[in-house]
């Protein structure tokens, strides 16, 4: 498997979900490289980066799994590790 390195972006719109989105990270936590969250208190909403680096099928069931939590939008843009 070829191994990816790129960003994961999250759009956090319920903030009862993102409980599962850490649990969700978590579980993926060996493939993530730097981390940033950025809440808005006056929207209710946040914004997660996430450095990713890993094999293509872990990283789009990482972002499957995220996509299927209710209010939560995940976009990714990955490129080969090794160029």
């Amino acid at each position: 498997m070829e191994t990816r390195l790129g960003f994961v972006g999250i759009v956090v719109r319920q903030m009862e979900s993102a409980q599962e989105v850490n649990r969700v990270l978590s579980q993926f936590g060996d493939m993530i490289r730097g981390r940033i969250g950025v809440p808005s208190k006056t929207e209710h909403t946040a914004v997660i980066g996430v450095i990713i680096e890993g094999e293509n099928s872990r990283i789009g069931a990482m972002t499957g799994k995220l996509g299927n939590i209710p209010g939560i939008t995940v976009k990714s843009a990955l490129a080969p590790a090794e160029m």
